[in-house]
């Protein structure tokens, strides 16, 4: 996800005065700029910073719905369509198969050893922000057995 696109779609909410898609995809804006700020690339802002940032602010939303009160259904509501917004613009992230697949050719040797530390220490390096990390520790488990 580009940086340019975001802010498009920001604006693109605010014509349309819609508030909740607005305030959703602002706060991926923010949160890009200032991880920017802070890894000193404000002036060129990667592909893989907005997808990071995407990531953790996905994340925090689906916290955000998994510890609201039943009683908040509005709330509930709130975050839920905010989750959804910004699933939206999320990176696709690779099937089980495929991290198989991924670890099998660029880990052999890795994989021979049946150390998972190490096999993780490696893997997380390569794919972070590609597959999810509960589905590659699934994966290196059950290689490792």
């Amino acid at each position: 996800m580009q940086m340019e696109q975001l802010q498009k779609d920001m604006i693109a909410a605010m014509k349309a005065k819609d508030k909740v898609r607005k305030d959703a995809i602002s706060s991926l804006v923010s949160g890009v700029k200032k991880v920017a700020i802070d890894e000193g690339c404000r002036d060129n802002i990667t592909e893989e910073l907005v997808d990071r940032v995407i990531l953790k602010e996905m994340k925090t939303v689906k916290e955000q719905i998994d510890t609201c009160p039943e009683e908040r259904g509005d709330l509930r509501q709130g975050y839920q369509a905010t989750f959804e917004i910004i699933k939206e613009y999320a990176p696709a992230m690779m099937s089980e198969e495929d991290v198989k697949i991924y670890i099998a050719d660029k880990f052999p040797e890795a994989v021979a050893t049946k150390n998972k530390g190490q096999i993780m220490k490696l893997v997380m390096a390569e794919l972070k922000g590609k597959a999810d990390g509960k589905v590659i520790n699934q994966v290196v488990g059950e290689l490792c057995k």
